[in-house]
């Protein structure tokens, strides 16, 4: 039963370029930006900043880069930011903040739809203190495992920022399937933060890097908080040029990736002893029930079907690289796997 073709639903991230793309990147205008000298990255930057209706933008490496610089930018060294004990930033990028900043991350827990609760964040910011780390920022993911953060709660988390005096930093590696989910331009999700982070490398097919948006000053600073990280670019027109085409060309057809996440989650569904969630986007998590984890685990490998997560709880993300027919070829081999399952 061994598929000839590999279906990888493992990440956004194992998405590549186009030809037009490759063809763009190839055909790209460079300089040394270093000196501020390649005009593509002055273009990347200067449309990213707009589409978010923010001042200025950072082209990045990573993702895991331009948020560390977010809070080198937002705090200085002894101070502290709030986070989601299950935030990308907190979880999955060394404790870059604690480590190579010395900010201290303050962590609450996510609740169920991956917001920060106003009361768990109140609770967490501890009176001026010799004692205590002052904190200067929340830390916001969105979206979160799949799921949306909404404009009732943005309007509440920002209300309760400017009280207190806390800056927002959004890790928007995904913000564009989010802004599709809810159906608005990203600077609408933009305007209640005072940062934030997006991939050009996960929904959007760009091979490398990320970039990061706000004021003027902020931006200036991280600028140099990202020479001092080791991300200083040269003739990054090349990368930029991907980036660009990526935005231009590759956020509408988002939607097309939702459509079939829901599709595969009813295909899941059927499968006796998999309890699937309603995906909001482009990522579908799962349960199997203990005593046909081996048997699904052996039965995905020998299909060609690659996925994230533990044999417990799978996470399968659709991409750019699952089109109708990888779709339909992965909910033929799930139907036989359900049939399989009842012939047992």
């Amino acid at each position: 039963m061994k598929q000839q073709t590999e279906l990888d639903f493992r990440s956004d991230t194992v998405t590549k370029p186009c030809l037009r793309m490759r063809d763009a990147m190839a055909k790209a205008e460079v300089g040394d930006d270093y000196y501020r000298d390649d005009p593509t990255v002055h273009k990347l930057e200067r449309f990213a900043a707009d589409l978010f209706g923010k001042e200025a933008a950072l082209l990045t490496p990573s993702g895991t880069q331009s948020n560390l610089i977010a809070v080198m930018s937002h705090c200085q060294r002894g101070e502290a930011y709030i986070v989601g004990h299950r935030s990308h930033s907190y979880l999955r990028e060394l404790g870059g903040a604690a480590m190579v900043a010395g900010v201290q991350p303050q962590v609450v827990q996510n609740q169920d739809d991956g917001a920060l609760s106003l009361e768990d964040i109140k609770a967490s910011l501890f009176p001026a203190s010799i004692l205590f780390a002052p904190v200067r920022l929340i830390a916001l993911e969105n979206t979160i495992e799949g799921k949306v953060l909404s404009f009732d709660y943005l309007t509440s988390v920002s209300e309760l920022a400017a009280e207190h005096s806390l800056k927002i930093h959004m890790d928007g590696a995904r913000i564009f399937n989010a802004a599709v989910a809810l159906d608005c331009p990203v600077s609408e999700i933009a305007s209640h933060c005072d940062t934030l982070s997006f991939c050009l490398s996960k929904g959007l097919g760009a091979p490398v890097g990320s970039v990061l948006v706000g004021s003027e000053e902020l931006i200036e600073t991280a600028r140099r908080h990202r020479q001092m990280l080791g991300g200083g670019l040269r003739q990054a027109g090349i990368v930029a040029a991907a980036g660009l085409y990526a935005m231009q060309n590759n956020v509408s057809r988002l939607k097309v990736d939702h459509a079939r996440a829901i599709e595969l989650a009813a295909a899941l569904s059927c499968v006796p002893g998999i309890t699937v969630e309603t995906p909001q986007t482009n990522m579908v998590f799962c349960d199997v029930d203990a005593p046909i984890q081996d048997k699904v685990s052996k039965y995905l490998k020998e299909a060609g079907i690659r996925i994230s997560g533990s044999l417990e709880r799978q996470r399968w993300v659709t991409h750019l690289g699952i089109d109708d027919a990888a779709l339909a070829s992965t909910v033929k081999l799930l139907a036989r796997m359900q049939e399989t399952s009842h012939a047992n």
